[in-house]
């Protein structure tokens, strides 16, 4: 039986998750889930659930805010979110995502949006996105003590110079991935997330790095998996990307207890006595 002294979480575990965890995690090559928590409620049922990361993803830019995309969203709009679920953990790892605009200018500029998230909401880490030309931030903010989760392959927020939601990585450009992502861990990240790769390249990166890999629609090779929980729990409608599954129909749920209240109301059942003081 193997050691679980070092493991990230374990049946009701006292312990907040830290980077060396899910470093042990990959050397004994057990997997890991990572959700995305915009809110008190869901980072404390995913807690509870056993996840050991959770995601204050640029993607409550959609998923919270009501935009059409990741650009959108600010640095005032996504700290509030991630307070709050650092607020009500207290095993979790939580990661805040830098939002378009607040990093790219310079490392300058990364370091003072990274220390927002760390201070005034209270994150453990940070994700940012982008190839090589971000190594200077990941460095700039490592060496100010700033855990750092760098996100490759497809990147949204560079989704109009890609040419849309496209698979990267194809043909020899895969080669190129696996480099970036030994660069971002020679500059000091802690993790990778991939992102719409072809599973075989996030197999050869997973491979070549000691860092854990993050994938999102790269296959099964990698180091854990993340998805976007309204994704995950049918929370959302509409088309699903390809590599999404949803282990639930809380649409329905939702919407069936909110019929059932306005039908108990119309009927005038609800308050009963028992609700009644």
């Amino acid at each position: 039986m193997s050691d679980q002294s070092n493991a990230p979480y374990v049946t009701r575990p006292t312990a907040r998750v830290r980077i060396p965890h899910l470093r042990d995690m990959k050397v004994r090559g057990e997997k890991w889930a990572m959700l995305t928590a915009y809110d008190m409620y869901s980072a404390a049922v995913f807690e509870d659930a056993g996840i050991p990361v959770l995601l204050v993803g640029d993607s409550a830019a959609n998923n919270v805010y009501g935009y059409d995309s990741t650009l959108a969203v600010t640095v005032d709009e996504l700290v509030p979110l991630v307070r709050s679920v650092s607020r009500v953990t207290e095993r979790a790892l939580v990661i805040a995502d830098l939002p378009f605009g607040s990093y790219q200018g310079s490392a300058e500029q990364c370091f003072h949006t990274a220390v927002r998230f760390m201070k005034e909401g209270g994150a453990h880490a940070v994700k940012l996105e982008g190839g090589i030309e971000m190594l200077a931030q990941v460095e700039k903010l490592v060496a100010a003590g700033i855990p750092v989760m760098a996100h490759i392959g497809f990147t949204p927020q560079a989704e109009h110079q890609l040419g849309g939601y496209r698979v990267q990585g194809k043909g020899d450009d895969g080669d190129r991935l696996v480099e970036v992502a030994k660069a971002f861990e020679g500059a000091g990240a802690f993790a990778l997330l991939i992102e719409m790769v072809p599973g075989e390249v996030a197999g050869r990166i997973t491979e070549a790095v000691s860092i854990p890999t993050v994938g999102i629609g790269a296959g099964n090779a990698c180091d854990a998996q993340v998805l976007v929980w309204q994704d995950m729990a049918g929370l959302r409608s509409g088309p699903l990307p390809r590599f999404v599954k949803q282990y639930a129909d809380l649409r329905k749920v939702l919407g069936d207890a909110a019929q059932a209240f306005a039908a108990d109301v119309a009927e005038g059942t609800f308050p009963g006595p028992e609700h009644t003081f």
